[in-house]
Order: C-alpha cells, then structure tokens, then sequence
C-alpha cells in the first residue's frame, strides 16, 4: 500500500502543474514536510501485480540499457567527478527514474516492447492503450508510466552544491525512454546514445546550470550479484537487477555561474530496476562508487535495518584488468568516523567513513568534497562526490566516487557504527 499512495502521490503532482519543475525508503519523520517523499517509500510496499526479480538472467545489451514497464521502478544513475584544464573539480548527477502506476495490461493488450515506453507522442506508450475498468474515454495525457529526474552539480572550489528536479508523465512526448537507439529523457534533459548505445551524450541544463557530456566505458559492464540478480535481503525475498558501468571516461563542458569550462574525468553508471527492492525492516541504505588511481574501482552498499537479521550488504570489487568479483555480506567493514548535520532540519548524516576490504588488503577511507551536498526536492536525501585515501596491498591509494545514503529523515538519530565499535556482521 504504501508503493501505491507513492505512486499516486507523483501522478498529483504531474497532474497538479508540477511536471515541468527508487530503490533508493519508509515511513515519514516526525513533522514530514508534505512536498517531501521518500526513495525508501518508493522501494517498498507490495508488488501489485508488477514483475519481480526472482532470480539471475543473462543481461540482454541493448534490450536492458532500455525500460522495463513490467517492473515498478527502474532508474538510470549516472554520477562523476570532474576536472577544467585549470585542475578545478567539479562533481555530477544525473539520474532518470521511471514509476509505473499500475501493471501493464496483459490481457487488453498486445505485451510491451521493453525497448520503449513513452518515447513518442506519435505511439502509445507501453502500459498506456488500455483504459482502467469502466472507463472507456482515451486521453493523450494517460500515461502508466512517471518519470522524475534529479539534476546537481557540485563546485568543490567554492563549496557550493546544486540541485534540480523535474517530473512527468510520459506522454505527449515530455518524458519517456527506448533501448535502441538508446535515449532517456524528462522535457530537454537526456542521455542519449547511436546504435550500438556508446558514446552517451549527457545533457541538462537549468537556471544558468548545465551539463553537456559525453560518456563511454574503458571497462566490461559488470553485473551486479548474481549474473545481475542483486539481492537486497539474505534470502533474496527482496531482490532487484542490477548492472554498472563502473568507469566511464568522460568529456564535455559544464556551464556554472556565466562561465563555461571545458572538463574531462570519469563517471560511473547504474542501471537497476525491481518492483519493490526493500524489506519492510529496512530503514535505507549507504551505497558507495568508489573509483582508485590504481585502476580498481569498487561498489559496496549497506542496506540499514531495524534488527541486525534485517540490515544487509552487498558489493563488487573491479580490477583494472580482468572480471569482477561479486563481494558477499561479510566481505567489507564500514564504520563512520564523523557526521555532518543539514541546517535545514536538522537530519544528521554520515560524513567519513572507513571500509576495510580484507581479501584486497584494502584500507580505504572516505569523505565528501563538500559537506552540504542533501537533496532537499521531491525526494530528500545526501548523494554527493566523496575523496579516497588509503591503501591498497600495502600501497598508497587515492580516488574519487560518489556515495549516496538515504533514509536518514525518516529515522532520526539513526548515525551508523562508529569508527572504533564494529557493526553487527549482518550490518557489515
């Protein structure tokens, strides 16, 4: 029930003038702010119908850069860290989420295509031919399918921090994504590709704000858990697919404050869709992209529960050459080392961290570029560009990536282990 009253809630709001303005949460703090949801709210409840992730599947390239209207919730999540030729950094986001609000009619109608849903004013959508029961009045407008897009850009130099959201139904061609050619967009917000997907061209742009582009992978994607079956519970009742491109050599240009800069760096994709990824008990999760100059890069994410049986974790280490390993619950230790407390509202957060990777000698420690880096739009959370020190077999290691930790406002005074006191092992 609660994923429905979350899926009607943004339908309110596209229909209500906002459109043109998730796996990744539960109930809402003590004194909610109404225009606030939650990307835990979204993840859980029932599946009403939806398909869901039961087990591995071979991925299917292009099929699966594109929509899945069977499922409940997919996003495509594209972060990176930036340079201009004057060494200045900058970190990104650029994530499109699809919400279906309610399951695609089987048997009113011809089964969807997965490489489209929504791209074209001139098709129906997929989810979108059959009107629900006793309703026999078709609109342009009717969509199944809501797409929301989160924008930000973080000036490191400056400590500044930018955030944009929109949200739409996908009709009439304001929203909508296909596999083949690749795109992905929300009004002139978009990633696109040719065929074949790669290079991907990022563009947005907002209130004197922008980015433009272009990201192509120098590794193998990787799939996440089992050939792509990622489980977000120890029995897998809770599951997603899941896949990343963990380093994406990146070029382009932003625009920030009347000026442009020319910049280059490395970005990091996931691609992740389910109907209905968090168990009832599950509070939120610290999801962490880690990429090092020795060339490995590194996913862990913590799934934060209301017991330790609840709590789960989950990972991949990516060599500079040669296939990735899945790493299991046990196979990391994160601990907290400070906080940092948003001044609106005070939500405290997580803000360094220390993971130790024992099967890869690896001792990182991590911490944001800019403190305040909260997403306070229609969904509030922390996601910003984080800095890597440590070692890694016995060398001296840096990096950047980006972290992502939601939750938080629905569980105040929820602060993590500390550095120094060991989480539960199911926490681990």
């Amino acid at each position: 029930m609660r994923s429905r009253a979350i899926g009607w809630t943004l339908a309110a709001l596209c229909f209500g003038g906002l459109g043109a303005g998730a796996w990744r949460l539960y109930t809402p703090p003590p004194d909610p702010d109404p225009d606030e949801l939650s990307l835990v709210r979204i993840l859980g409840g029932e599946n009403g119908g939806f398909e869901r992730a039961t087990g591995p599947r071979d991925l299917r390239f292009p099929d699966d850069h594109g929509p899945h209207p069977r499922f409940r919730t997919e996003w495509w999540y594209f972060t990176g860290n930036l340079n201009d030729g004057d060494g200045r950094a900058f970190g990104y986001q650029l994530t499109f989420f699809r919400s279906a609000l309610a399951p695609e009619a089987r048997a009113e109608s011809p089964p969807p295509r997965e490489g489209a849903a929504g791209i074209s004013p001139a098709a129906p959508e997929s989810g979108s031919t059959a009107a629900p029961a006793g309703e026999s009045v078709r609109s342009a407008w009717r969509s199944r399918q809501i797409y929301m897009a989160h924008f930000t850009l973080t000036d490191v130099e400056r400590r500044r921090f930018h955030a944009f959201e929109r949200l739409s139904r996908a009709a009439l061609g304001l929203a909508g994504a296909r596999a083949e050619p690749f795109r992905v967009f929300l009004e002139d917000w978009s990633a696109s590709g040719p065929a074949g997907t790669w290079p991907v061209r990022l563009r947005a742009h907002q209130d004197g704000i922008g980015i433009d582009l272009s990201v192509a992978p120098t590794k193998p994607l990787v799939p996440q858990g089992d050939r792509g079956f990622s489980r977000k519970t120890a029995d897998g009742s809770s599951a997603s697919h899941y896949y990343s491109a963990t380093r994406l050599e990146t070029r382009g240009a932003l625009r920030l404050g009347g000026e442009t800069h020319a910049v280059e760096g490395t970005s990091w994709l996931d691609r992740e869709w389910s109907s209905g990824g968090l168990a009832p008990d599950q509070l939120g999760w610290d999801w962490f992209a880690l990429q090092l100059d020795s060339g490995h890069d590194l996913m862990w994410y913590r799934l934060r529960g209301r017991t330790p049986e609840a709590a789960y974790s989950s990972g991949a280490w990516v060599p500079p050459d040669g296939p990735a390993r899945s790493l299991g619950p046990g196979a990391a230790r994160l601990s907290v080392t400070s906080h940092w407390r948003s001044p609106r509202g005070g939500v405290e957060y997580p803000a360094g961290w220390e993971l130790h990777l024992p099967s890869e000698a690896a001792r990182l420690r991590i911490r944001p570029r800019v403190a305040d880096q909260e997403l306070r739009v229609g969904l509030r959370y922390w996601e910003g560009a984080v800095e890597v020190h440590g070692q890694l077999d016995g060398r001296e290691v840096r990096g950047v990536g980006y972290v992502e930790l939601t939750g938080y406002a629905q569980t105040p005074g929820a602060r993590g282990p500390e550095a120094g006191r060991p989480a539960s092992a199911a926490q681990d």
